[in-house]
């Protein structure tokens, strides 16, 4: 017993010596010995947390040898073993990379960590875990006030986003600085880059008027994405995943790593299938992503080409029909048409075709620590239609003459036609940026070129009259010229004040001439100079909390569609920022408050035209208040919860509309699209070092599809969770690991509803002499439960 005893003494006595936690802490600093708030310190498989905004950091580790990797956008990665067998401090000064283009490229259009600007940010390791074949707006689903859907149903396809109730138009996307929204339409069609999630470093998304960049003035934020980093050492990657509707995406992506030191090539191909959650709404992707770079010690240079095809089936129409709503969620009305015996059939190719490829070249010059500079080159074609059967079309909408058969005149026809966009788009972008421990000022101008083909074709008629194949039936032309110059610095006062200030102007002129698909003449030759004053204040209580105030102004041109409905006045924004932010080893907090005050702001009306895009009308006065919170808490090593939440009132100021035949003020009502709670949270778990769960959720508050605050235009709320898996295996022969995941969405087989579209029209035929506005809703049901699996093969 005695020996048993002592034996049992000595064991726990040596668990506890082994088991005993000691501190490593320090400082990381740049090269200038200024601080990095916001480093990743990692621990190899046991949690890490981030720098404060002194750049201080501090971890307890058990006894032993550790690990760990030290990593901040637009500097080299800095990796440690250290033994630990006593309190340990670790300073650390990383070095800005030669080799991604982060520091100059996109320091032009990105904020730092303490910068006095709402923002969220996304790197490729985050990316990865859920990098099934969903387009990148899923990718970003859980960020703060942000809301997906998709047109399919299950994020392949056509998909978007909305950011503070403002949709994707109205969200400034660029790729390495350089716009990414169609010039015209002001969209964003992440369906034209399949899988290109699988070619992004990092990427950042601020919300609100955020700091001056190229392109459209950013109304509900800014979205910037950085490509592929060069590789210092050669690398490939095969990549597979499967799932439900037949979804499969298949990529192969190779570097050869530095050449001679100096010279990379890399690369990537990807195919991605879906039949889609909504009948026939069959996406076809490919896609292709190749860079050229050489690399020296104080430049660097990228010639990019990439670019995607696709070909989907159109599921734009939505449900319009409460029974099918209820029992048949997954009908699809696009191609319906009657057959000569009265069956309904549906046309096999009423698909959108369209292509688009990027040629960019980039130039990265750093003359010494202080002066650096970027200059850009793009050239971006596109080209494609949608095809469509559309049946008992009169003749004059397609110039063709009636028809004398029989004795009887034939003014009608099913037809099958066509509708093309071909367009070019130009731009030049180039900056200079000056650092040193007290200033850090950005230059820059940009100008851009755009020009676009608008035209329909017949392609089969049963009646043809007299018509050519091919024979246009309308034509015309829009022309955008865009010259922007800005100028923003931060200036640090002293250890706790600094001051951000940015000053933009942009100089537009739109033209257009011809022939609508509406066939109404559209001729208009619009300028616009546009002055966008941002300003903001950084005040450090302490290593853990920091406060920040930000202003920025911001204006708007009206789209193409908004051209075709008579809207020339620009809109006008005024953003006003306040936050808090925490940081603590273990706990990381956000907060913000916001008045987005708006005047001629264009909101969506909710309907859609005759090609399925959303319809804008002029508010008049508008605003938006919201809080914003999200947070990292660092609950165990293996364990961290990031939930987020944002509330918010959006509204209408006296909000006119037409109400039976008399225009009527309803006073202040909720803006479209726009729920007054977001909310999400992940839980990640990490029970071994190489295997990680993440349980994902998001809760999207009611809301409206009109602006009039009607029942019928009611969204209901919804709330969906996701289950997220992702195992490693590493140290293989000839393989450097091979990644698992798995991605089981709305878990829970929620029947929801994330997007629709509202309508009203009058009636004076069923009373005489009376009007009455008849309303109407249709909807885009949403996928139940599916899943995506897959597997990377890293070479």
């Amino acid at each position: 017993m005695k020996k048993l005893l002592i034996s049992t003494f000595f064991t726990l006595l040596s668990s506890a010596v082994f088991a005993q936690e000691f501190t490593v802490s320090g400082v990381v600093t740049d090269v200038n010995g200024q601080p990095l708030p916001g480093t990743n310190v990692i621990l190899k498989g046991d949690g890490g947390t981030i720098t404060d905004f002194n750049g201080t950091y501090k971890v307890s580790l058990n006894l032993g040898k550790h690990s760990i990797q030290f990593s901040h956008i637009g500097y080299v990665p800095d990796s440690r073993s250290v033994s630990v067998n006593g309190n340990l401090e670790l300073n650390i000064t990383l070095v800005e990379s030669s080799e991604t283009l982060d520091e100059v490229l996109v320091q032009a259009v990105r904020v730092s960590a303490d910068s006095p600007i709402t923002h969220s940010n996304l790197d490729k390791e985050d990316l990865e875990k859920r990098n099934l074949g969903q387009d990148i707006p899923y990718m970003l689903s859980y960020m703060p006030s942000v809301v997906t859907t998709s047109d399919a149903g299950a994020g392949v396809g056509y998909t978007y986003i909305r950011v503070r109730g403002s949709d994707a138009s109205r969200v400034n996307v660029t790729l390495n600085g350089i716009p990414y929204n169609d010039s015209e339409s002001q969209g964003s069609f992440w369906v034209n880059l399949p899988d290109f999630t699988s070619s992004v470093q990092s990427l950042q998304l601020q919300r609100g008027v955020g700091t001056s960049t190229n392109g459209s003035g950013a109304f509900g934020a800014s979205l910037n994405l950085l490509s592929d980093a060069v590789s210092n050492e050669a690398n490939g990657e095969i990549s597979n995943s499967f799932g439900s509707y037949n979804t499969h995406k298949h990529n192969v992506k190779f570097s050869t790593g530095l050449l001679s030191e100096h010279f990379e090539l890399a690369g990537r191909l990807s195919t991605i299938q879906s039949d889609g959650y909504i009948d026939r709404a069959s996406s076809d992707l490919k896609s292709y992503f190749l860079q050229g770079a050489f690399v020296a010690d104080n430049t660097l240079i990228k010639a990019l080409v990439f670019g995607g095809r696709e070909e989907t089936y159109q599921s734009w129409n939505g449900l319009e029909d409460p029974e099918k709503l209820q029992n048949d969620r997954t009908f699809n009305t696009a191609g319906m048409y009657t057959d000569e015996d009265g069956n309904t059939q549906f046309y096999d190719k009423e698909v959108d075709n369209y292509a688009q490829d990027h040629y960019q070249l980039l130039w990265n010059q750093r003359f010494n620590n202080n002066w650096s500079t970027n200059v850009a080159l793009n050239y971006t074609k596109g080209k494609g239609y949608f095809e469509q059967y559309k049946e008992d079309e009169d003749f004059e909408t397609y110039g063709f003459e009636p028809l004398e058969i029989g004795g009887d005149t034939i003014n009608t026809t099913d037809v099958i036609r066509r509708r093309w966009l071909d367009n070019n788009f130009y731009a030049v972008n180039a900056n200079v940026n000056y650092k040193n421990n007290k200033i850090d000022f950005t230059g820059g101008a940009f100008y851009s070129y755009y020009t676009g083909d608008h035209f329909g074709e017949v392609i089969w008629a049963r009646f043809a009259s007299d018509s050519e194949i091919r024979d246009r039936y309308y034509d015309s032309n829009g022309t955008k010229t865009e010259f922007t110059v800005f100028s923003k610095g931060t200036y640090t006062i002293n250890s706790q004040w600094s001051i951000f200030g940015d000053l933009q102007g942009r100089f537009l002129n739109y033209k257009t001439s011809g022939i609508t698909s509406d066939l109404v003449e559209m001729i208009y030759d619009e300028n616009y100079t546009f002055f966008n004053p941002k300003a903001g204040l950084s005040y450090k209580m302490n290593t853990e909390n920091q406060l920040y105030f930000s202003y920025g102004k911001a204006h708007r041109e009206p789209s193409r569609n908004d051209y075709e409905q008579g809207i020339i006045t620009p809109e006008k924004l005024d953003d006003f920022e306040l936050g808090w932010r925490f940081a603590s080893e273990k706990i990381k907090v956000n907060t913000n408050l916001y008045y987005m005050n708006y005047k001629d702001q264009l909101v969506l009306s909710g309907e859609l035209n005759d090609v399925g895009a959303a319809l804008r009308t002029s508010s008049g006065k508008s605003y938006r208040l919201g809080l914003e919170v999200d947070a990292e808490i660092q609950i165990l090593k293996n364990l961290r919860v990031l939930p987020n939440i944002a509330l918010s009132t959006n509204k209408n100021v006296d909000f006119v509309s037409a109400r039976d035949g008399e225009l009527v003020n309803l006073g202040n009502t909720n803006i479209s699209f726009s729920p007054s709670v977001v909310a999400g949270n992940m839980l990640e778990y990490s029970p071994i070092g190489k295997l990680q769960l993440g349980f994902l959720s998001k809760f999207v508050g009611q809301q409206y599809m009109g602006n009039i605050d009607s029942e019928a235009s009611k969204l209901d709320s919804y709330f969906i969770n996701d289950l997220n898996i992702v195992y490693t295996l590493d140290n293989l022969p000839w393989i450097n690991e091979v990644v698992f995941s798995a991605l089981i969405n709305n878990i829970f087989n929620v029947k929801y509803i994330s997007n629709g579209y509202f309508y009203t029209y009058d009636d004076d035929f069923s009373n005489p002499g009376t009007i009455t506005t008849i309303e109407g809703a249709g909807y885009y049901p949403q996928a139940t439960i599916n899943f995506l699996l897959g597997a990377t093969i890293k070479f």
